[in-house]
């Protein structure tokens, strides 16, 4: 079985929001194309979030290095993709003393994946220099195939994207597009 993991598309990491990747707009609808092809596949589809508490250890006020961002309940949380009505909702970072990148780190993904019969995981969405690279890495050290679809990530900086992009192909990742 293969799922499809979509990495933090929410209000807060598009243009705009608290804390935007540049053009993460762009991929929407490129997401969207995947979404409706891996349900034809009938594979898992994964949505992780940033579903932070007010008082976030990230926060710059809190002594992080982030503005405040997708804080839980609120408009910049909000995912910006249309998610099928089964899609799982992987919530990260929901501790006020817990960072986590990954969508693996301190959630029940790798248990919903395993119990699934997941073996293959395809990866997209923000910002591929911070949590689409943590949960690559962490797939990869669980022992999932990892396929990165290049044409639906968006990062920071475009050079920074294209290091963690070679990076993740040494480690073992497939690289592919639609």
């Amino acid at each position: 079985m293969e799922a499809l993991i979509i990495v933090d598309m929410q209000k807060d990491f598009m243009p705009g929001g608290a804390l935007p990747v540049p053009n993460g707009d762009k991929i929407i609808p490129r997401i969207e194309k995947y979404i409706e092809l891996f349900k034809k596949r009938n594979a898992l589809i994964v949505a992780t979030r940033d579903w932070h508490p007010e008082n976030h250890m990230s926060f710059k006020e809190y002594g992080g290095i982030w503005p405040k961002h997708c804080v839980q309940n609120t408009e910049g949380a909000e995912f910006v993709i249309k998610l099928p009505e089964d899609a799982i909702i992987i919530s990260k970072a929901d501790k006020p003393d817990k960072e986590a990148y990954s969508g693996f780190e301190g959630t029940n993904l790798e248990q919903i994946l395993k119990e699934k019969g997941v073996k293959k995981v395809y990866i997209c969405g923000v910002a591929t220099e911070y949590c689409v690279r943590a949960t690559a890495l962490d797939a990869l050290k669980l022992g999932f195939e990892v396929v990165i679809l290049k044409d639906a990530i968006k990062g920071i900086k475009p050079e920074d994207e294209e290091k963690v992009i070679k990076e993740l192909e040494e480690k073992g990742a497939e690289i592919a597009t639609l």
